[in-house]
């Protein structure tokens, strides 16, 4: 099941903006996504801003919650974040996803970002599948 990253920015968007996301799925319930670290990404400090990192998680597991949920749209209910480590200008960021439990409605997800083999953000979420058929 393992391919190449596709680029999954295509739409303009929020995404887009900041230079898109690469994903790629890697098993039934375990997805992976990366992007490049650019200066608008970065804050005052010289840093990765928390706040993109947050964004890049959110539309990274979101698409994983998406595609194992069939494609059907899905909307965040809730994200928590855990900053732990730290990423600069030119820096690769790779995340894995990995789905814990899914229901009809509802598609529960553990996220880790790492950057150098290295733990920068973990997040837990929960995703409503949206039902939009009439």
């Amino acid at each position: 099941m393992t391919k190449e990253f596709e680029q999954i920015s295509l739409k303009p968007g929020f995404m887009k903006h900041n230079g898109g996301v690469l994903f790629k799925n890697i098993a039934e319930n375990e997805y992976q996504f990366k992007s490049k670290i650019n200066e608008n990404h970065l804050n005052a400090a010289g840093m990765t801003h928390g706040g993109y990192l947050s964004a890049l998680i959110d539309a990274g597991a979101g698409t994983a919650a998406h595609r194992s949920a069939n494609n059907a749209p899905c909307v965040t209910i809730s994200l928590d974040l855990k900053f732990i480590g730290a990423s600069k200008l030119g820096d690769e960021i790779e995340g894995n996803v990995k789905i814990l439990k899914k229901t009809k409605t509802l598609v529960f997800l553990f996220c880790e970002l790492k950057c150098e083999n290295k733990i920068i953000t973990s997040a837990s979420g929960v995703w409503k599948i949206l039902n939009l058929k009439t």
